[in-house]
């Protein structure tokens, strides 16, 4: 008999929809191949934002003490809060709900049947949520010397002094920035002109300043032509020279995991790689939503919970609901942090207008001691928020005020009117609203 849903996946949007199939009273099967939770608990958000904050710590500490913890102490501490998120939320979340779990790798034998463990298994609708793996680029000589990705770093096998990242996008600067305030040595090595190129340029700067401060060697423009082992070490030949380290790391992105029969279901790909889906998360094949990393467009882990419980309940109710993607916020977890929500002002529509600040002339960066950074806002002809991008303290916290204005169709004056707590970063978001009006720099505080 065939089930009524089988989601194959058991990470974030896996999971979620596992919850919302439970809270619609159905029992699903939920397929999943590794670790239970998926990249993020495993590899992913939870172990380098923690590995991070041990760099953050050591960072403040003053001179007369041990500035720099061990790698392996940070490494060993990671691991105990991985251990523990992923039994209070995975292991014991699946233990709470009705569904029928099995571990093994699932693909698609028909539109309506997979395969897992030798047993075919049929259902009326399907969720896939398969998620992403890293990108390896094809590079001469890399797979001899050997290479690591966000797995081996998180995880080393043996100490390191040096490390060459491939790379210059989230991923590539969280590790730059981890590393060298654990201790290494660091040289990030990026194709383009720009870190993060998909950014604003003004926050592509601040960030590679962020970096050249901690100590990170940034070279832009890079070809890659081979890497070679030299002894222990690792030799990169680039078009600049070469750069010898212990370790090379490729942070160089990551694709969707597809590999499951996807022409067997008559399920599509996208021009990305991912699974075409429509507005409301439904494949080629009717029967068959998808949600999570394996779309190939934004990589984020609470935009696949909030994708995953969707499908299902599209799937299973029938409805047409789907994800705002321009008010979904991101960020980048270096030190002080990257944030950006909405619409780019290369892309923005005709009449928008854009207004910057700089951190200095927030009253809590100074408090902090970190006045390296900016918002820069924009708004439409009406004025509206339409999109916000920062670098500053907490800038990942700051973020989700804006995505809320974004989301809700706020407007700047909305922002100046709602008053904020001083002295807190959030009141940058204020700010730049007011700098539409008035030249900050030239306030008292706490002036609308």
């Amino acid at each position: 008999m065939a089930r009524k849903l089988i989601i194959i996946g058991a990470g974030a949007a896996g999971f979620a929809a596992m919850i919302r199939a439970n809270e619609l009273g159905v029992k699903p099967t939920l397929i999943g191949k590794g670790p239970i939770g998926g990249t993020c608990v495993n590899v992913g958000c939870v172990p380098t934002k923690k590995m991070l904050s041990i760099g953050e710590a050591a960072a403040k500490q003053p001179c007369d003490k041990p500035c720099v913890p061990p790698l392996e102490d940070a490494v060993k501490a990671k691991d105990a809060l991985v251990t523990a998120m992923r039994k209070a939320k995975y292991e014991d979340v699946l233990a709470s709900y009705d569904v029928e779990y099995i571990e093994g790798h699932a693909h698609f034998i028909s539109p309506r049947a997979v395969k897992v463990n030798g047993e075919s298994l049929e259902a009326e609708k399907f969720i896939v949520a398969t998620g992403s793996s890293p990108i390896i680029p094809d590079i001469r000589g890399l797979r001899e010397a050997g290479y690591w990705t966000n797995v081996e770093a998180l995880s080393p096998n043996r100490r390191v002094e040096s490390l060459v990242v491939i790379g210059g996008r989230a991923q590539a600067l969280e590790f730059a920035q981890m590393y060298r305030r654990l201790g290494v040595e660091v040289a990030l090595l990026q194709r383009s002109r720009a870190l993060i190129p998909d950014w604003e340029p003004e926050i592509s700067l601040a960030a590679a300043e962020v970096l050249q401060r901690d100590g990170v060697s940034i070279h832009l423009g890079v070809s890659i032509k081979e890497v070679r082992r030299n002894g222990e070490a690792k030799m990169v030949s680039t078009n600049l020279g070469d750069v010898e380290a212990d370790e090379v790391l490729i942070a160089a992105g990551r694709r969707p995991n597809t590999d499951i029969g996807l022409d067997a279901a008559g399920v599509k790909l996208g021009e990305n790689g991912g699974i075409w889906v429509t507005d409301y998360l439904a494949t080629s094949n009717p029967s068959i939503y998808a949600a999570g990393d394996v779309l190939g467009g934004p990589m984020l882990e609470a935009l696949a919970g909030r994708q995953g419980a969707l499908a299902a309940e599209n799937a299973l109710t029938g409805s047409r609901k789907g994800v705002d993607l321009m008010s979904v916020p991101r960020a980048i977890f270096i030190q002080p942090n990257a944030a950006s929500v909405g619409q780019r002002s290369i892309n923005s529509p005709p009449g928008s207008r854009w207004s910057l600040i700089h951190m200095r002339d927030v009253a809590k960066a100074n408090i902090l001691d970190s006045t390296l950074g900016l918002i820069k806002m924009g708004i439409s002809g009406e004025g509206r928020i339409i999109g916000v991008h920062m670098l500053g303290e907490n800038a990942a916290e700051v973020i989700n005020e804006a995505a809320l204005a974004i989301r809700l169709g706020a407007t700047i004056d909305d922002l100046i009117d709602t008053v904020h707590v001083f002295p807190t970063m959030a009141e940058s978001i204020k700010l730049a609203a007011i700098s539409f009006r008035r030249d900050v720099s030239k306030m008292s505080c706490c002036v609308d």
